[in-house]
């Protein structure tokens, strides 16, 4: 215990320091940490991709109404120790070579991800297409041990396209950097819905039905290791499960035969105070050192 105080010391100040940063953006008005107020070692993202046009219309009638392009699942996610869900055929053949499980003719884990979103297109499979800035497909190694699961994109990820860029993207990358031992480029980020649900309420069944595919595929392509399911709705979707996260941390369950950790949200750490404060930030330590002995990362690899 004598050397994992000093690790959970510099948990407890990366909380502090960013719950500081934004307490400051607040009150000079911002509604979340800014990019450029994020350590300035990390690199600035790239570009969002540009949504795809819609083909224009040759035909002088107007256009029917289309079908529903979605049905509601009774499901959010399929049972933990079920069989592989089906890969679409336009997603490429279910094997192949490689771990990437042949995407077309991709080579590699980053070219695979690529045709997945291209497949992703300017998605208009539930009604979330009509608020959204951008859609948050998912950002990282395509080759990483970790995968990190969030709920959905929040304003800042909908505005830059990225998966966990405020203030508690920041909170996320000091945990993984300190206790972890793992850049942030060094694991793959991603969200259950690739799109903002308005107001930030929880996705509906529709909605995860929709993205399902696309989440299996990029998980069937990158097949890590670990999955950190952070927050309440990550955590019981990929469980399949009702159970709160208090519950649900700090136990290891499984989504397709990975190992999943659930733990709490970095932005519910930055929301705490007092002796709560304490206590939640130390079982968030115990869950994040469970996934750093799981995967048997050392300092110098961060």
């Amino acid at each position: 215990m004598a050397e994992e105080r000093p690790i959970l010391e510099e948990f407890a100040e990366a909380v502090a320091d960013t719950r500081q940063l934004l307490s400051a953006g607040r009150a000079a008005g911002q509604r979340e940490l800014a990019w450029e107020q994020r350590d300035p070692d990390w690199p600035a993202p790239t570009e969002p991709v540009q949504a795809h046009p819609a083909p224009a219309s040759t035909s002088s009638e107007p256009a029917a109404e289309p079908a529903p392009r979605v049905r509601p699942s009774p499901r959010l996610f399929p049972a933990r120790d079920a069989p592989p869900r089906p890969i679409p055929p336009s997603l490429g053949p279910a094997g192949g070579p490689g771990r990437w499980q042949g995407y077309g003719q991709a080579h590699d884990p980053a070219q695979a991800l690529a045709l997945v979103r291209d497949q992703l297109g300017d998605c208009e499979r539930c009604g979330l297409h009509s608020g959204r800035k951008n859609i948050v497909f998912g950002v990282g190694d395509p080759g990483a041990r970790l995968v990190v699961v969030g709920e959905a994109p929040g304003f800042h990820e909908d505005r830059l396209g990225e998966p966990f860029v405020g203030a508690a993207g920041q909170l996320l990358d000091r945990m993984l950097h300190k206790v972890i031992h793992l850049q942030r480029e060094q694991v793959y980020i991603m969200n259950v819905l690739k799109c903002r649900p308005p107001d930030n309420r929880d996705p509906l069944p529709v909605e995860v039905s929709a993205c399902r595919a696309f989440f299996d595929a990029q998980l069937n392509v990158i097949r890590p290791e670990v999955i950190l399911a952070v927050g309440r709705y990550a955590a019981q979707s990929l469980l399949d499960s009702s159970r709160g996260i208090r519950a649900l941390r700090g136990r290891w369950g499984s989504y397709r035969g990975i190992p999943v950790m659930p733990t709490y949200h970095p932005a519910y750490l930055l929301r705490l105070q007092g002796e709560q404060e304490k206590q939640e930030k130390y079982r968030t330590w115990q869950d994040l050192v469970a996934v750093q002995k799981r995967l048997g990362t050392s300092p110098r690899e961060a």
